[in-house]
């Protein structure tokens, strides 16, 4: 089986990329190293460089490759960039996903994991988190990604096309075996940030909101393992070659952890104090976001492994000290 894997350079493409390899499918990757990093492309990958929304580049990897489905991770990610460019977004992420469903049905190939997010709903009305939760997205991302959902439903129904929309809540850690892990530049994502301060690559960790109505006023967010994500993401394909309907599929760990517990969990792990600076609120930040992860357990056969924070983080601090 052939997994074509949009993205596979970048965060949670190459972990989910490792596994495929790991489970002796044969996977092609295509990113455009945007954000991605040749570094974490598994060596026995095929991989093209190139840009989603180029469609003669892209048509060209599917003339050349027998695909059986696809991993769709290509897309902009960041709430703050989005707010400042969204029609940077929409053209990224919006228009890249109808390049690539256009690409998809020219060749006849018929099922798509999409990498979603919980950023869909909003400021939600209930906590934990239901998939059919109202979506009222606070911030660019979320509406495009939203958008890329429907754009999957409505292709769907004219061209027989199968999806699973994977919304999942906040992404980290590393692989155990040290190799792969979190890279971004700029670095945005709060456990990579907090661990820098131990590493001496920056002074002290912002944190952005202390008035939030939640236990300590910071954010609450819900912290899903990288490798946890990469599994559900290989269940969903293989739910979808199955022969099983779409899917919209919420996934985290169904608990969460604001602000200030994560960087007491890393001061833990790391054994070392953490200086913070309290800073005002940013603009679309709902104040907390927890998954009921329910529907993954029972469509998917899914259940998070890494449900400790601190195992988490120790994951990703031993990816940055073996980096050093």
């Amino acid at each position: 089986m052939s997994i074509l894997v949009l993205g596979g350079a970048g965060y949670i493409g190459s972990h989910t990329v490792y596994e495929l390899i790991d489970q002796g499918h044969d996977v092609v990757i295509v990113d455009n190293l945007q954000t991605g990093f040749k570094e974490l492309i598994h060596p026995k990958a095929k991989f093209y460089q190139g840009d989603l929304r180029d469609k003669e580049f892209l048509n060209e990897v599917f003339d050349r490759e027998a695909i059986d489905g696809v991993i769709h991770f290509a897309a902009n990610s960041l709430v703050g960039i989005s707010m400042k460019e969204p029609l940077e977004y929409y053209d990224n992420n919006v228009y890249g996903m109808m390049v690539l469903l256009e690409a998809m049905k020219k060749h006849g190939v018929k099922h798509i994991v999409f990498s979603s997010t919980a950023a869909t709903y909003g400021e939600p009305k209930q906590i934990p988190i239901l998939e059919d939760s109202e979506t009222s997205p606070t911030n660019p991302y979320g509406e495009t990604k939203l958008a890329m959902e429907k754009m999957m439903k409505w292709c769907e129904k004219a061209y027989g096309m199968s999806f699973v929309a994977l919304r999942y809540f906040n992404a980290c850690g590393a692989h155990p075996n040290g190799k792969i892990g979190e890279l971004h530049n700029p670095e945005t994502h709060l456990i990579p940030l907090i661990l820098q301060v131990p590493l001496k690559k920056r002074e002290a960790i912002s944190v952005f909101g202390t008035d939030y109505p939640t236990k300590d006023g910071t954010c609450i967010r819900d912290y899903i393992h990288v490798c946890d994500l990469a599994d559900a993401h290989i269940k969903a394909i293989h739910y979808l070659l199955d022969g099983n309907p779409s899917q919209i599929i919420n996934l985290g760990n169904g608990e969460g952890y604001s602000v200030l517990e994560i960087i007491k969990a890393a001061e833990q792990v790391t054994q070392q104090s953490i200086k913070t600076v309290l800073c005002e609120r940013r603009a679309g930040d709902p104040a907390k976001l927890v998954a009921c992860n329910t529907k993954a357990q029972e469509i998917l056969g899914w259940n998070p492994k890494y449900t400790s924070i601190n195992e988490i983080i120790n994951t990703a601090w031993n990816f940055y000290t073996n980096r050093k």
